[in-house]
């Protein structure tokens, strides 16, 4: 079976979530199976409109109750650990990363030797913990430590060395502040000898990255979950041969896609044109659909950076710019900010890419999808400063 390439943009939308609006209100039991969805959710700390993952889960579910996620972390049915980045990763995941743990495969500066070098001082955190339990960062009164990572002080950097290690986990949140506590005491009855060999974990990500995503090219496969590019597009292959991936073409790349058995159904339907794309969303720049710039320039022909990582003068959108998806295609990007006390979605920058139409139809979504967004962060007044083209100001009949 050959596809098209916008018959793959379908299937990757289903598999993540995005191809429909939600057919039903947002529940707590409908974020944890988002989150299971996707595999990991991102955690970033920007709040210009609201923090990341709060944000990717609007996404997929439309107006929900933010508090869902932090306590879905205290039930102990989510966990933190590095993943794609620093992530939510539902707990039956749990074996997978510990394996990593103990291998040492995710994680900054050696934390064994950085633990090595500091001894005294992670055996006084610890013994603390212990003794008085869970503690916050902000509970140690330490200096900064110029030069450090993000010239944290150095009980915050032990606490993640720790948490890299396994000897910690977060335990909660309390305004989105970490809460550390002793593994044995988050997971008291885990037994290491339910972990897998290590080679399972290469290929149990690898598996996930195919079902998460719903199509992959091997260029794609190994940022999912940061696994190692060498030999990843040999092991894809084994695992077609094994039958635990289907192997697909696609009109135009020279190289197959991947997909997971899963999802065979829904490739019968993509090729049959019968995945209609209908949602119109924004995203955040750590949605799972847009984190992989390479794919993202690939699928959907959108060049996309974070230009808060820019000098201001080299910025082009904004600080923290969401793109725009519109029914399958990834149609613009949106600078904002959320001004709580005034009640005021701001909307600093509205770009279309090159060569978008503007349709009522985008007009009106788009719309639809910033008082959305407004109403459920609390700001339903939406001020539009700045459109390009121009005349999508108009169009968008809100301000």
């Amino acid at each position: 079976m050959t596809l098209t390439i916008p018959q793959v943009r379908s299937l990757m939308l289903a598999a993540t979530g995005l191809l429909e609006p939600p057919a039903a209100p947002a529940s707590k039991v409908a974020v944890l199976q988002t989150i299971r969805r996707m595999g990991v959710l991102q955690i970033d700390t920007i709040n210009i409109v609201a923090r990341s993952p709060y944000l990717v889960l609007w996404s997929r579910l439309g107006a929900y109750e933010p508090h869902w996620l932090d306590e879905l972390l205290a039930e102990k049915r989510l966990f933190e650990y590095w993943s794609h980045a620093a992530c939510y990763i539902p707990i039956e995941d749990y074996a997978l990363y510990r394996r990593v743990m103990l291998d040492g495969v995710h994680g900054w500066h050696n934390p064994d030797d950085w633990v090595a070098k500091h001894q005294d001082l992670v055996e006084q955190i610890i013994d603390r913990i212990r003794q008085d339990g869970s503690v916050r960062s902000s509970d140690f009164v330490g200096a900064k430590n110029p030069g450090g990572w993000w010239n944290w002080k150095v009980e915050k950097m032990a606490l993640e060395v720790l948490l890299t290690r396994g000897d910690l986990m977060v335990s909660a949140r309390h305004n989105f502040q970490r809460i550390y506590d002793l593994r044995e005491r988050v997971m008291p009855n885990w037994d290491d000898t339910r972990n897998p060999v290590s080679a399972e974990v290469r290929r149990s990500f690898l598996l996930q990255t195919v079902r998460c995503l719903g199509v992959v090219r091997a260029g794609w496969a190994s940022d999912y979950f940061r696994i190692g590019k060498t030999g990843i597009a040999k092991d894809l292959q084994i695992l077609a041969v094994a039958g635990e991936l289907r192997v697909e073409t696609v009109e135009g790349w020279k190289d197959p896609v991947y997909l997971h058995p899963d999802f065979d159904d829904m490739r019968d339907r993509a090729a049959q044109n019968l995945l209609i794309p209908t949602t119109t969303t924004l995203l955040s720049p750590f949605d799972p659909l847009v984190w992989d710039r390479q794919r993202a320039r690939d699928l959907f022909d959108f060049d996309y950076t974070i230009e808060c990582y820019l000098p201001a003068e080299k910025r082009r959108f904004g600080y923290f710019s969401l793109p725009i998806l519109h029914r399958g295609t990834l149609v613009g990007r949106l600078a904002a900010k959320a001004h709580r006390q005034a009640g005021q979605f701001e909307v600093r920058n509205l770009v279309l890419e090159a060569g978008v139409a503007l349709t009522p139809e985008l007009a009106q979504d788009l719309a639809a999808a910033l008082q959305s967004c407004a109403a459920w962060l609390g700001v339903p007044q939406v001020v539009i400063q700045r459109c390009e083209p121009p005349e999508l100001r108009d169009a968008l009949q809100l301000s």
